[in-house]
């Protein structure tokens, strides 16, 4: 990549003349780029991650890597230049929004040789916020829709969004914009207005102005309001990032360097129990993973999490509780309205059969209000059978049986959808907690934090975490329905 060689030119300089100075002359950077021409494709990956000092900040990197031209700002690129600059302090925290992903941002635009500029792309979209949603339904950091985020294998499950994970939608997204890039001739503006419009959009209009024999330069297009601001926006923004002094502007310490560890933990793992093993708060484990939409991760055999990097090493002591798999392996639902075995299966991804199995269901109707036990995943693990069946004989009531299992009548009366004044018939088949279960599983229950995104409200948070309103609002002590954005709410959360 052009950028990465000139930066392992300047590299191999520092060293040729003895590590003596980290400040190179510029009148002499010609000669020393000829010295070392040749010797720049034998420097090690060691030398290349040595680089990584070289740099104070990620803004020394983007600046010297910057093809940003300047030149004359128009009305609009002023106004919102002038912002920003209304307050300084609040545009130093809005860059600093950035600080556990734009390092991984630059590395991706590096890799695809993409203008380093588009790393202040995510600014404008979501001010580097995973968990952003627009009122069109565009997700995350990048702002993904639906469509496009399918056809770059950003996938949606119960468990999962891809389109709020940080790290692979800025993969996704490098891969777009590269697409873009290479459609639209390289020409910068116009992949951002293809970005922000859509590339058939932005084509159409190109072709109306050829016909009309006009310049299709971003400016001379007939673009929707949106995309016309789109532009000037991020002119604005790289403008004052790429010249801090010249506007007294202070830039966040941000290093150049990752401040973020990727870790593959065995099993399912509980967010909760990861943050209070790391002791972070559990809004920034969420926000680094911010593709994983419930209280844990998706059942499965290993699970990546994102962690600051200074916890790294709490994966490498030996009283690591996350070295051997920690599987969640049930989880207790409630039977709602429009519920379906069908539904329950594929929202938990595993099979009716399973299900019935497992619940002791003869039928396929489901009765409203009533808990079924849900493994998570098809796992060999799950395929045994949590329950003991009891055939009821002659003299048996709720209260004989309750004592030889050393339950509640009230659980087994729950477990098995009858009142606890019922009576049995002989050869019914009752279902019996296995090591008390049932009772186990209601009461074991999980308090999470969630922080209230833009555009949340309880019944999308209800939905998000397969809670009722009314939990929501009992737990927090509600008197009203109104979310603040930011707002950190408690969830409990029915997990086993």
């Amino acid at each position: 990549m052009e950028r990465q060689f000139l930066i392992k030119l300047i590299f191999a300089s520092v060293v040729i003349s003895g590590c003596q100075s980290t400040n190179i002359d510029k009148s002499n950077e010609a000669l020393l780029v000829n010295d070392v021409e040749q010797k720049t494709e034998k420097i090690s990956i060691e030398e290349d991650e040595k680089l990584l000092s070289y740099f104070d900040s990620i803004w020394d990197y983007i600046i010297l890597n910057s093809e940003y031209k300047g030149g004359s700002l128009n009305e609009q690129t002023l106004y919102y230049m002038n912002l920003h600059l209304q307050d300084i302090e609040s545009f130093k925290d809005y860059l600093n929004d950035s600080y556990y992903f734009i390092f991984f941002v630059v590395k991706e635009l590096d890799e695809a040789n993409l203008p380093i500029e588009l790393a202040f792309l995510p600014y404008i979209e979501s001010n580097y916020d995973p968990f952003s949603i627009s009122s069109s339904g565009a997700v995350g950091m990048w702002q993904f829709m639906p469509r496009t985020g399918r056809l770059y294998e950003l996938n949606r499950s119960w468990w999962n969004e891809d389109r709020h994970d940080p790290f692979k939608s800025t993969e996704a997204a490098i891969k777009y914009l590269e697409y873009l890039y290479l459609r639209f001739d390289k020409d910068l503006y116009l992949t951002l207005a293809a970005y922000n419009a859509g590339p058939s959009l932005l084509d159409r209009q190109i072709k109306k102005n050829q016909r009309r024999g006009l310049d299709t330069d971003f400016w001379s297009l007939d673009l929707p309001a949106q995309t016309q601001n789109y532009v000037p926006k991020f002119i604005a923004i790289s403008e004052l990032i790429l010249n801090p002094n010249k506007y007294d502007i202070e830039l966040p310490e941000i290093p150049y360097e990752p401040v973020v560890a990727k870790i593959e933990i065995p099993g399912q793992v509980e967010v909760m129990t990861l943050s209070e093993y790391l002791s972070i708060k559990p809004e920034l484990l969420y926000k680094l993973n911010a593709g994983y939409t419930k209280w844990a991760s998706a059942p499965s055999e290993n699970s990546i999490f994102y962690v600051p990097i200074e916890k790294y090493n709490y994966f490498e002591s030996s009283d690591n509780p996350f070295k051997d798999s920690n599987k969640i392996n049930w989880i207790s639902h409630v039977i709602q309205k429009g519920d379906s075995l069908w539904s329950l299966a594929s929202k938990y991804d595993t099979e009716v059969k399973i299900i019935k199995e497992i619940n002791f269901l003869s039928s396929d109707l489901l009765s409203i209000n009533s808990t079924l036990l849900i493994p998570l995943g098809k796992t060999e693990s799950n395929n045994f059978i949590p329950y003991e069946m009891h055939i009821v004989s002659e003299g048996d009531t709720l209260w004989s049986i309750a004592r030889k299992y050393n339950l509640e009548v009230l659980d087994i009366a729950r477990m098995n959808s009858i009142s606890a004044n019922s009576y049995l018939q002989l050869g019914q088949q009752l279902s019996i907690g296995n090591k008390n279960i049932h009772r186990n599983m209601e009461s074991k229950k999980r308090t999470i934090l969630y922080s209230v995104k833009q555009g949340d409200n309880l019944y999308k948070i209800s939905e998000l975490f397969d809670v009722s309103i009314k939990s929501i609002k009992e737990i927090n002590k509600f008197k009203e329905d109104t979310l603040r954005p930011g707002q950190i709410i408690k969830i409990a959360i029915r997990a086993f």
